[in-house]
């Protein structure tokens, strides 16, 4: 997609000899003799290669942005001061359209989207009977587009949507607004569409997507769809129809028999069940695969500790305020109401008090291990702790043990999958679409079987003498016994299983803005965080603006004027 999307950095150094050279350089395969059926399967693979293509500040998890700018999660880092884009992100009030990282992650996903664009275009002109694949092709690869599609939409909204059917030289004309909010969900939608009509159930290679990932994740984008925001960000309605179709779409995946709950939360989080029967789709990762460091996942390699095994970098911090809505009353339910009235720090603080077991699967405290291991995390591995307090991020580190664990300094990371979409995804999906239809009956069973998964994930949760790291205690929900289900409570109930299931892993913002209390929600954080993490004090969010980031400065520069900047920027 080249210059008329992207900012190529050193595209005046290829004319700064002062002669060209008119031939073929040696080693240079030309773009026609690409088209044969052995090289349009490369290109193809080649489109699923970037999917795992970020780097350490375009992380394609999308925490520095789903996560760190929902109240789940600080910065993290030696200060403020240590990479201030996120920093600007985190606080809202300093954000701006020329941050550096809001250009880059445009850039990325652009890439992502021009390699798959580059297959189709193959995949389109080649004859079904020299690749009889061909069909099956084109649908993983427009998979992939709307996958990195998604990713666009729901970090700047409105974005340009460049197919392989627009020719190179026309890049340039495309509007970043020439379809409507709802039109550029639609073809989102349709890419997956296709491949729900033409990908297979089954693949015979791991990694591939199949008709059920293609399905959950068009039930994703009608989910996001279905609620409907006007020009100001503002949700003025809830699409009633759409949901009755993601309704439809999530019952087709979890009858399909291929998916489940793991039967230990932890399971989901570890190398070593990479590909279990609860992911629907997942970014394939590896190691001692014959490259230098091996294809590991670099857009979480900041967020290890600062400890001797690690050594770097301490960054996407669970906050005070998550930690404490893991608390559950007498009940063993959510304390909706009172979760912050006093802070878990440490050490008694988790015994004394009762908890979710998802809290330590999800954070690192000091004096509980670290990632089920023998390490015992310790406060000396906090690299900032006056400013972002003790805790750790757990779910998308790995021990330094495990076999998938790889040093790259000064960094690390490893070649534990990361999960797109999972079951339990789906399953909330479906109750989150009931109880908006007024079926908050259906929902209870399916949030009740998310709630028992966690009761029961606590085999791994023990020191060696076979006490807990933390006292745990967690029920279903039971109308007149423990609760009254009424559809706001239900609404509730909703809103908080998704916290706790998906802390941590780059969601939480986009669902505060999808349900349209994203300003709300994150203002009254900021009130109560800030007392705890001065930092915060100038953080502030602004409602018809901070839903999406602006449309980066230098796009809108070299769109000369094509493309519009969002609402409010």
């Amino acid at each position: 997609m080249k210059r008329y999307i992207y900012i190529i950095a050193g595209l005046m150094g290829l004319f700064a000899c002062g002669k060209t050279l008119d031939q073929t350089p040696q080693g240079v395969i030309s773009g026609q003799d690409l088209n044969t059926p052995e090289n349009v399967e490369k290109m193809v693979i080649a489109a699923y290669s970037g999917l795992g293509n970020d780097n350490i500040h375009t992380s394609f998890t999308l925490w520095p942005w789903g996560s760190m700018r929902s109240g789940d999660a600080y910065k993290g880092g030696d200060s403020p001061g240590d990479n201030t884009d996120w920093y600007n992100y985190e606080i809202f009030s300093g954000n701006r359209p020329e941050l550096g990282n809001t250009d880059e992650m445009w850039y990325y996903l652009y890439i992502g989207i021009s390699r798959a664009n580059d297959a189709l275009r193959r995949l389109n002109k080649i004859d079904s009977t020299s690749f009889p694949n061909k069909r099956i092709r084109q649908a993983e690869t427009r998979f992939i587009r709307g996958h990195f599609y998604f990713m666009l939409k729901v970090l700047y909204k409105r974005v340009p949507f460049i197919d392989e059917i627009i020719e190179e030289k026309d890049y340039g004309a495309v509007s970043n607004v020439a379809l409507s909010n709802d039109d550029l969900w639609n073809k989102i939608a349709d890419d997956f569409r296709f491949g729900v009509d033409n990908l297979p159930e089954t693949q015979p290679e791991i990694g591939r997507a199949n008709k059920f990932a293609a399905t959950a994740y068009l039930a994703k984008t009608l989910l996001y769809q279905a609620y409907v925001q006007d020009d100001k960000n503002n949700v003025v309605s809830v699409d009633t129809k759409k949901l009755n179709e993601v309704l439809s779409l999530c019952d087709k995946v979890i009858t399909s028999g291929k998916y489940e709950l793991n039967d230990d939360f932890a399971k989901n989080f570890l190398a070593q069940f990479n590909n279990s029967r609860e992911s629907v789709f997942a970014v394939q990762f590896s190691k001692n695969d014959g490259t230098p460091k091996g294809r590991l996942n670099m857009g979480v390699a900041l967020n290890y500790p600062m400890n001797q095994e690690f050594g770097c970098c301490g960054f996407h911090l669970p906050s005070q305020d998550l930690v404490n809505a893991f608390k559950t009353d007498n009940s063993g339910l959510p304390m909706f109401d009172h979760f912050n009235d006093k802070d878990a720090k440490e050490g008694a603080d988790f015994t004394n008090n009762s908890f979710d077991p998802r809290l330590d699967h999800t954070v690192a405290i000091p004096g509980h291990p670290y990632k089920y291991s023998s390490f015992i995390y310790q406060k000396t591995w906090a690299r900032a702790p006056q400013i972002y307090g003790y805790f750790s991020s757990l779910k998308e580190t790995v021990a330094p043990d495990d076999p998938s664990f790889q040093k790259i300094p000064p960094f690390m990371s490893s070649s534990k999958n990361s999960d797109v979409i999972r079951f339990d995804d789906v399953l909330l999906w479906k109750a989150e679409a009931l109880i908006q239809l007024n079926r908050q009956d259906e929902a209870l069973p399916i949030i009740n079987a998310i709630r028992a998964r966690a009761k029961s994930s606590t085999g791994r949760l023990k020191y060696s003498d076979g006490t807990y790291y933390s006292n745990y205690k967690i029920n279903s929900y039971q109308p007149g016994v423990n609760c009254n289900w009424t559809k706001d409570f239900a609404w509730q109930a909703l809103i908080w299983e998704r916290r706790l299931e998906f802390a941590m892993e780059g969601n939480r913002f986009f669902d505060l803005v999808r349900w349209g209390i994203a300003a709300e929600y994150l203002n009254h954080y900021f009130t109560g965080e800030s007392s705890k993490r001065v930092y915060l004090k100038d953080a502030k969010f602004t409602k018809n603006k901070d839903e999406y980031l602006p449309v980066p400065l230098n796009q809108l520069n070299y769109s000369r004027g094509v493309y519009k900047q969002n609402t409010g920027w």
